[in-house]
């Protein structure tokens, strides 16, 4: 493991250029085991000796938990991640009796910034355009790190970290030790699943093969007979196919996961329906009454259990509906995996209102209100963990 030098004038890492700390392997320490760099200041971060990139320390100390997100361009990924990770920290606790905290907020600064943006603005009571609270996800940028190794240069898409334990209150308490997880959650730019999109200096879509569990996020109102059945028509929108990029990410993971050509994913494959807000009234009749959790007691404590089979009951009516509008999306994903299942979502609620002048969705930030957001990510959990969400109902093997 490599150390980040702290002293200013230690700049120009190799891997990383000029403006980046010095990575470095110790030789000096301090009596309380801190590292010491050439300008004789302590050292606490750590990098990959591999990479140079900045880990956190409790990378060492759990294990990895990947879990991907992806979909075509402006089917509301971000908007979905950054409100599911803000009820998750907001409900996690009380609710599930864990603890969901960022495993470095250096590393979820964007994140951070995405919730702030939605859930804590100070422009909360004011029509804000929905497109200027959260920026696109791009292709380059902050969201990915540029590492030389020699005459190459390569492109690492940064995931954002979080570390879920649990509480001192938890029925497995006692195996918090073992239970314990880094949440790595990976958000890639729709154009990252163009054909020839991921190299071997690019390859920014690779941890789906290492993915626990994989999210792809489909975009109803992108879908004109979707947007036909739902009486959508007046409102404007960028209408696309969305299948190719399940397909490609399909297509990658047998590539790097040594599946053959027919072969199936063993792990899960949540599709995540967006903006539910707008068309679940028309082709569903809404959402089920409350979500899909259940009381559960434990030592007198009241703490919330996730029902499975709630959620696959929900998932069996959509697909239903799904597969009269949009059969291709339905062909795709049971093409791809062996368990698949379709979880609506509402990342702001139903106060988006759509601007005369410009055509623009717009809502006060103050009036956000998320529904079943955390339910794909429960469920993930859930079927690829054993111990850290209690779940009601008949038990079946982890993934």
């Amino acid at each position: 493991m490599l150390f980040v030098s702290e002293h200013i004038d230690l700049l120009g890492d190799s891997k990383l250029g000029s403006d980046q700390p010095i990575r470095f392997r110790p030789t000096r320490f301090t009596v309380q085991g801190e590292a010491i760099d050439a300008k004789g200041f302590p050292c606490l971060r750590l990098a990959c000796p591999n990479c140079h990139l900045q880990i956190p320390r409790a990378s060492l100390e759990m294990p990895a938990h990947f879990l991907s997100i992806f979909g075509a361009p402006g089917s509301g990924k971000s908007y979905y991640l950054a409100s599911m990770t803000w009820e998750m920290r907001r409900r996690v606790g009380e609710e599930f009796r864990l603890a969901f905290n960022d495993a470095d907020p250096e590393m979820n600064q964007h994140l951070n910034e995405y919730e702030e943006a939605l859930f804590v603005n100070s422009r909360g009571a004011e029509s804000i355009p929905l497109g200027d609270l959260i920026r696109k996800t791009e292709t380059q940028g902050d969201l990915y790190a540029s590492v030389n190794f020699g005459n190459q240069n390569v492109i690492y898409a940064r995931p954002f970290l979080f570390t879920l334990q649990p509480r001192n209150d938890h029925p497995q308490a006692k195996q918090a030790e073992n239970l314990a997880r880094v949440i790595c959650l990976y958000d890639n730019a729709g154009e990252s699943f163009q054909p020839g999109a991921d190299t071997a200096a690019n390859p920014v879509t690779r941890h789906l093969a290492r993915s626990r569990a994989l999210m792809f996020v489909f975009d109803p109102l992108q879908d004109v007979r979707f947007r036909q059945a739902a009486s959508l028509m007046d409102k404007p929108r960028v209408l696309s196919r969305q299948e190719p990029v399940l397909q490609e990410a399909a297509s990658r993971v047998r590539r790097y996961a040594g599946l053959s050509s027919r072969g199936q994913h063993d792990r899960p494959l949540i599709v995540v329906l967006t903006k539910a807000d707008q068309w679940i009234e028309p082709i569903l009749g809404g959402f089920p009454e409350g979500e899909p959790l259940r009381t559960v007691v434990h030592n007198e404590r009241r703490m919330n259990g996730i029902d499975l089979n709630a959620i696959e009951q929900f998932s069996a009516k959509v697909r239903e509906q799904l597969l009269k509008i949009s059969p291709e999306i339905i062909a795709a994903a049971e093409s791809f995996c062996k368990e698949v299942i379709y979880i609506p979502t509402s990342a702001v609620g139903s106060h988006v209102v759509v601007d005369p002048e410009t055509g623009l969705d717009r809502i006060r930030p103050a009036e956000t209100a998320p529904q079943w957001v955390t339910v794909p990510m429960f469920y993930a959990l859930a079927r690829t963990t054993k111990g850290l969400v209690p779940i009601v109902g008949p038990r079946r093997r982890s993934l």
